[in-house]
């Protein structure tokens, strides 16, 4: 029987892990490292040298790799191994671009057929996002559960899965909207427009203005 890939080393505590989970638990280090600036854009990813400190074989890291090359974090380079991804202007455009479309289709139908229920989990969120305006990490991670809650009561599970996948992407552009200087309000008072419309059953309303806050950030990361 072959013996159990070693516990990934974090820079805590030891985490005992499956063989069969390693490479996701790799994958989630690595995701967080990228986010972190840990691993730069554009920075070549040393495989040997994370397998002998993180005290794991090579194989659940290339695992991992391939996982996070899917989701568009890392790009792989024939005979140059893999990459942290590099996002360009263009690259951030067309990011905004897309999930303008799927999130403004989201908040439309969201206004029109959304339940008690799930507009008073929007308003809580919003509510949240107020009390954190002068919080930043604290802000990101809130908005980011209000866009991907409004995704998942619109239904629609594809647009929901495009839109978790190129959120982590966007995690890689230098120039996040939210960093620059009074954006937090301003997302802030555009979110406030959005809830009305929500509140209001007015779709068009609603998906007008989630397309107007998306060419806001996209501004605002330029």
């Amino acid at each position: 029987m072959a013996a159990p890939e070693p516990a990934v080393n974090t820079n805590r505590a030891d985490i005992s892990l499956s063989p069969r989970a390693l490479y996701q638990d790799v994958a989630e280090r690595l995701r967080q490292q990228i986010y972190a600036r840990v691993l730069e854009p554009g920075s070549w990813i040393d495989e040997m040298r994370l397998a002998t400190a993180w005290g794991i074989s090579r194989t659940p890291l290339r695992e991992a790799l391939k996982v996070l090359a899917a989701e568009g974090l890392v790009t792989m380079k024939v005979r140059r191994g893999a990459y942290v991804t590099e996002m360009s202007r263009e690259d951030v455009a067309q990011v905004y671009h897309v999930l303008a479309l799927l999130e403004s289709d989201a908040a439309g139908v969201v206004a029109a057929s959304a339940s008690p229920a799930q507009r008073a989990e929007l308003a809580q969120l919003h509510a949240r996002l107020q009390a954190q305006v002068r919080r930043r990490d604290a802000f990101f991670a809130t908005n980011e559960q209000f866009h991907m809650a409004l995704l998942e009561m619109a239904g629609n599970r594809w647009a929901l899965q495009t839109v978790r996948d190129l959120r982590k992407v966007m995690k890689l552009n230098r120039h996040h909207s939210l960093l620059k200087q009074g954006r937090l309000a301003e997302s802030l008072a555009e979110h406030a427009t959005i809830m009305q419309a929500i509140e209001a059953r007015d779709g068009a309303a609603a998906a007008r203005l989630m397309r107007a806050h998306f060419d806001s950030g996209l501004q605002a990361a330029a």
